[in-house]
């Protein structure tokens, strides 16, 4: 557990550091934009190393049940990740209505992913992992809002006159995410979640 908490710290307080907008500003001064960038990708890397290391031993030493989710929540958990894959398919450089409405598709793919796996599971580990990942979404959100010192190009871009990339990241979404749920959740994650998987 102690290894998860520390990936934990280590990842979304490497995420997190980026909303304190004066500090990054300092920072980047100090060591110049190419060692800042390159300091972010070690570090996120060794946090999500470090998590996914900390809850494989977790599950492996028992897991700590706090409560439990009856099996519907499962169902829904699934239905619910069908949106985020969607919304991760709607990102990009051109807009489309999807990126325009949820203004940060990234972010409420992590939010509704989170969301949805606090829902299926009952776990200690599973609700740090989680929790903590739908705390910094929301939070970022939130800083995102308030920032001023963004490029104009970054900003949320106004919906485009046709649907063609709507439906194109629709499609994708929902090919990946019957894929992912269907066969590569149970060979990477190690947990079946499609209905009639023992």
């Amino acid at each position: 557990m102690s290894i998860l908490i520390l990936g934990l710290v280590v990842f979304l307080g490497t995420h997190a550091f980026t909303m304190l907008r004066g500090p990054r500003a300092e920072l980047i001064g100090h060591l110049g934009d190419k060692r800042y960038k390159a300091m972010y990708t070690i570090l996120s890397l060794l946090g999500l190393a470090l998590m996914i290391w900390g809850f494989g031993r977790y599950r492996a030493d028992g897991m700590i049940p706090v409560w439990d989710p009856p099996v519907w929540t499962r169902h829904l958990a699934l239905l619910l990740t069908l949106f985020a894959f969607i919304s991760i398919a709607a990102m990009g450089p051109k807009p489309s209505h999807i990126q325009a409405a949820v203004k940060h598709p990234m972010l409420l793919a992590v939010k509704i992913w989170a969301t949805a796996h606090l829902l299926a599971n009952g776990d200690l580990g599973s609700i740090l992992l989680f929790g903590g990942f739908l705390a910094w979404a929301v939070a970022a959100r939130i800083s995102l809002k308030r920032r001023t010192d963004e490029p104009a190009g970054k900003l949320p871009k106004p919906a485009p006159t046709g649907w063609r990339r709507d439906v194109t990241a629709v499609a994708a979404g929902l090919v990946v995410w019957l894929l992912f749920a269907r066969f590569l959740h149970p060979v990477l994650i190690g947990v079946p979640v499609w209905p009639g998987q023992a």
